[in-house]
């Protein structure tokens, strides 16, 4: 069974779990009407249908190569991205002043998911490109704005991101890569950066990377590095690609998955690069991008277990084995239960994403600072959800082709070894989760407690047609309360850190929940609401033992000494 676009499920779940119409209702985003957004929906299915789902595999089989110091891209690949940029795809949620659509980045979220399920290797680079274009918008001149967004936002130039370093990965100030003025408003940027994803291609016009470096008046640590946009062709005087830059692709990584994507050490010897931002306020501008990306992550990992449902489901049916109805393996009870569990997971962290990205249209509409920290509080629990749900799906997806899943052949393998990765990059997924109970927690819990207020509600006025279902959503929702109270009284940062993942994790499921039973009330009998009944009923549950080890404290976490650990 190829792709299919599951482009009922984005249209269900605009309509019945993240209110698109209040979005589609400001000034900012009028113009995303039902029509419009349903005919975007369909014209991005087709392309991830007919164009990039086919590219999956062969991106897996011939990945991307360096010769003679030529990237080398998986056959394919070039035509893809040219449909993509054709179809104006990059620039969705750009500035149209630039030749953006300005489409709501909820719409642009649904449409990069299906890019991920589709293939996930060709999508990270207008994934990487789109986040390079906020960046710019938000902290860019006037000059560098005019002169790369309408190019990027077209497709004809892409983007990339470099932080880290051999010695500088989660700690970013630890990096040694400088730059110095030039005397006439650019800057020589030295250093090495590693894991650069996209770092080079040859179907771009121009490839253009965003450089985290520190002047040498910079102070040590993060708060001395300033952010450069460093291009791969210098643009002449009328902004055409000129000549090379002082930068290289030194390698290209041998990864477990994602073959058809390079991730490349980049080598810049005195680049010249221009300012983004202010002086030794990198961090700030290279963060607009990081959270772009992170939101992206999270619906890459949504986007792989769709496809790994879709693949694993195509093979369950056709399998025959043992007597049952059907005489296919898709009859059998753990098959099923593997099955179910991948649907209803995919849905829910699928409408935690679509939230995530609701949060943030709102905010940008109408300035409400607590939009603004819904967004934030959403941000690492989508990231993380949706690449965990993406692992455990795919993994789920590989069990369900039993031996065969062991089997390159199949297919199977390769959306677990694709989605892998995502847990680990944009911020890992334990960071992440310290960034939830750390920093999101700086307001005493308020935009916690204000969430928490709303699926209570909800739930409330759900039981009088469900009371089987929202009883134990309330129930849930309450406890998970008491939980995020007792992490904000926590004064001791190890306590809440050594919890976070737990915690984290049943936040989503008590989320996940909330919007299964929103699906319920809108489809009373159908097939979602009885997705709905088998999340609460079956996966729900999880939530009291996961906080029961996050309220645990760092003492038994630590347990055990250094040396213990390794005797």
């Amino acid at each position: 069974m190829p792709y299919r676009a599951p482009i009922s499920d984005y249209e269900f779940l605009f309509r019945h779990a993240v209110n698109f119409d209040k979005i589609a209702a400001t000034e900012k985003f009028s113009e995303a009407s039902d029509d419009v957004v349903s005919a975007i929906l369909t014209e991005a299915g087709k392309l991830c249908e007919e164009v990039m789902a086919p590219l999956q595999r062969p991106g897996d089989l011939e990945p991307a190569r360096l010769e003679n110091g030529v990237l080398r891209t998986s056959t394919g690949y070039a035509d893809g991205w040219n449909a993509i940029a054709k179809g104006g795809w990059v620039g969705m949620s750009g500035d149209p002043d630039y030749g953006g659509m300005g489409l709501p980045m909820t719409l642009t979220t649904a449409v990069n998911e299906m890019m991920s399920a589709a293939c996930l290797s060709l999508q990270l680079a207008p994934l990487m490109t789109q986040g390079q274009i906020e960046a710019l918008e938000h902290h860019a001149s006037d000059e560098l704005k005019a002169l790369y967004l309408p190019k990027m936002m077209a497709g004809e130039w892409s983007g990339t991101m470099n932080l880290t370093e051999p010695q500088a990965g989660s700690d970013v100030g630890a990096l040694t890569s400088k730059a110095e003025a030039n005397g006439d408003g650019t800057f020589s940027v030295t250093g090495q950066k590693i894991f650069i994803s996209w770092g080079d291609n040859d179907f771009a016009e121009n490839v253009c990377h965003l450089v985290l470096a520190r002047l040498p008046d910079g102070v040590p640590g993060t708060k001395g590095i300033s952010l450069f946009l460093v291009p791969k062709l210098l643009p002449d005087e009328n902004g055409n690609p000129g000549v090379a830059n002082d930068l290289k692709v030194v390698s290209v990584e041998h990864k477990m998955g994602l073959h058809g994507s390079p991730t490349c050490v980049m080598q810049f010897d005195g680049a010249k690069g221009w300012l983004v931002g202010k002086e030794h306020g990198g961090m700030a501008a290279m963060f607009t991008m990081m959270n772009n990306a992170r939101l992206g992550v999270g619906g890459q990992g949504v986007g792989a277990a769709e496809g790994a449902y879709q693949h694993a489901l195509a093979y369950a049916l056709e399998r025959k084995q043992g007597k049952t109805p059907s005489g296919t393996i898709v009859d059998h009870a753990d098959v099923r239960r593997m099955l179910m569990s991948m649907r209803a997971d995919t849905f829910a962290a699928r409408a935690i994403m679509l939230a995530t990205a609701a949060a943030i249209d709102m905010a940008n509409a109408t300035g409400d600072a607590d939009w603004a920290a819904r967004a934030a509080l959403l941000t690492p629990i989508g990231k993380v959800f949706g690449t965990e749900t993406g692992m455990r799906v795919s993994e789920n997806g590989v069990q369900v082709h039993g031996g065969m899943g062991f089997i390159e052949e199949s297919g199977a393998a390769q959306y677990y070894r694709d989605v892998r990765v995502t847990a680990i990059y944009e911020g890992t997924n334990g960071i992440q989760a310290m960034d939830l109970v750390a920093r999101k927690m700086m307001d005493g819990g308020d935009a916690a407690s204000r969430l928490l207020d709303e699926i209570e509600d909800r739930a409330e006025q759900a039981r009088a047609t469900l009371p089987e279902l929202a009883g134990p959503v309330w129930e849930a929702t309450e406890s998970l309360r008491e939980t995020t109270e007792w992490m904000v009284a926590q004064s001791e940062m190890n306590n809440r850190f050594a919890g976070a993942v737990p915690y984290l994790h049943a936040f989503a499921r008590v989320l996940g929940a909330h919007y299964h039973l929103m699906a319920a009330l809108a489809e009373p009998g159908g097939p979602r609401f009885k997705l709905a009944r088998y999340y609460i009923n079956a996966l729900l549950p999880e939530y009291a033992g996961l906080l029961a080890q996050a309220q645990n404290g760092a003492d038994d976490v630590f347990g055990l000494s250094v040396e213990e650990l390794l005797a």
